[in-house]
């Protein structure tokens, strides 16, 4: 019986398109993270109230509302120290971690960011949400493991230096 019936000579010496569809598998991922994160981030940095302390829409209302659910209200506590500080960190973090992962570059660094934002917003912020599949960060986290452990083998700037780095 024959099994190799995808195999290049099928395809008249061009490749394998299930190789083909693996290398490239992970990008549609990376350009919607991307470009997420930096959404998220650019949502952030221009809205005029997200960085107060206080009052609505702000950063320091946001933590206290989900202090009493959070999984770790010590992470909260932390937080609120510096409401502000806290709220451009995230915003630098999603921004960073959005180009990373959008250009390629560091692009596993970069998902390490991602993940760790996710889990820290699927810890405080999510956390209380039932059942837990409606919560979008746990989600968000899970997206980020294949980056993690793939990072970004194609149309990237880590590809490029690896090319570079071969020559």
């Amino acid at each position: 019986m024959r099994t190799d019936l995808h195999s290049s000579h099928v395809q008249g010496g061009g490749g394998d398109w299930r190789d083909t569809a693996q290398r490239y598998a992970l990008v549609p991922l990376r350009i919607f993270l991307g470009v997420t994160f930096i959404y998220a981030a650019f949502d952030k940095l221009t809205d005029s109230a997200f960085f107060k302390a206080s009052g609505s829409g702000s950063i320091g209302e946001q933590m206290r509302g989900v202090r009493d659910t959070s999984a770790f209200p010590e992470l909260v506590d932390l937080a609120l120290k510096s409401p502000s500080g806290f709220g451009y960190a995230i915003a630098f973090g999603e921004l960073a971690v959005g180009i990373g992962t959008l250009l390629g570059l560091l692009a596993r660094i970069a998902a390490v960011g991602g993940a760790l934002i996710s889990l820290s917003l699927w810890l405080t912020v999510s956390w209380a949400t039932e059942p837990y599949y409606l919560g979008n960060d746990l989600a968000y986290l899970m997206a980020w493991l294949p980056l993690v452990l793939a990072g970004a083998a194609v149309w990237s700037v880590d590809a490029w230096w690896r090319g570079r780095r071969r020559r």
